[in-house]
């Protein structure tokens, strides 16, 4: 997988800077079109997939049941799920998390009755035999589901996808130019960080206020913070008031391909967003060549306010 360059880029106050600016922008985007595409044929990524492959989707109803019992989890499965699935066990003493789970059964066409209750039911259909009845839900029943962090074993892929490289100097400027950004910032301690996996947001202060709010978990390594910063202060100057017609697939791809272009100009090493975006794709990794306008000037205006502070 390609490498980005260890040291900053700089281009003079010339009447030329502006086209040497996305001329070099539109070759780092063909770089990061060409490492999403080999991210996405890697055998780590494959292995990555099929891992997510075996999680459920859970329904509105379940997701919230989740959050209230068990706010930061991450990923969840029955007990024999992760032994027999993913080699993992439940360790000793943990607390399961309560589900609904459908129950799926021969279903009585008349009253949708499984043939228990249909018996016990007024319904008098008798067209055809319960044998010969179609499988459909007939109810649901409390299961219990475990978080990856209550589980011991086998470890599951992760996606390497953090920046890394020096980036002392660059969070303090894009914590000053987040005024010329009108933007506003701040990292949140990671015992105080509400947001369970995220990295960073981007929403409302609230009802009244249009200004757009960017918080960050903070972590040891200031180059990833960097590169979530940059990340979420794109989605605050392309996505802030955009309504919900717009993917949110398509969203991550510009805030990520800003974010990679940024951190490259300022020396970081941004090469693991091209896992981050194959993780998002829809579509083919062109997309990012696609909306590279919107991308290239959100990126720019970015490093100016960085460089101007």
């Amino acid at each position: 997988m390609a490498t980005t360059s260890n040291s900053s880029v700089s281009f003079e106050q010339t009447d030329t800077r502006s086209d040497e600016m996305n001329s070099t922008i539109e070759q780092w985007i063909d770089e990061l079109v060409d490492d999403v595409d080999e991210a996405q044929a890697s055998a780590e990524f494959q292995e990555w997939l099929d891992i997510q492959s075996r999680f459920h989707d859970y329904s509105h109803r379940n997701t919230l049941l989740i959050k209230l019992q068990y706010p930061e989890a991450r990923k969840v499965a029955g007990y024999n799920t992760w032994r027999n699935e993913f080699d993992r066990y439940v360790q000793e003493g943990e607390s399961a998390i309560w589900i609904w789970a459908p129950i799926i059964a021969k279903q009585c066409p008349e009253c949708e009755n499984s043939p228990s209750y249909h018996e016990q039911s007024d319904c008098e259909y008798d067209e055809t035999s319960p044998d010969e009845w179609s499988k459909g839900l007939v109810g649901f029943k409390p299961t219990a589901v475990f978080d990856v962090s209550q589980t011991e074993g086998e470890p599951l892929p992760e996606l390497e996808t953090e920046a890394t490289g020096d980036a002392d100097d660059l969070v303090p400027a894009l914590l000053d130019a987040a005024a010329t950004l009108d933007v506003d910032v701040r990292v949140v301690d990671a015992a105080e960080w509400e947001h369970r996996d995220a990295k960073g947001v981007c929403k409302h202060r609230n009802l009244h206020e249009c200004q757009p709010v960017v918080e960050a978990k903070a972590r040891p390594n200031k180059a990833d913070l960097a590169v979530t910063l940059i990340h979420e202060y794109a989605h605050a100057l392309l996505h802030f008031d955009v309504g919900e017609e717009n993917e949110r697939s398509k969203r991550e791809v510009e805030a990520e391909a800003v974010a990679y272009i940024v951190g490259r100009y300022f020396g970081l090493d941004t090469s693991g967003s091209a896992f981050y975006l194959a993780a998002w794709q829809d579509d083919d990794p062109e997309v990012i060549q696609d909306r590279l306008g919107r991308i290239s000037s959100t990126a720019q205006k970015i490093i100016g306010a960085i460089d101007e502070g």
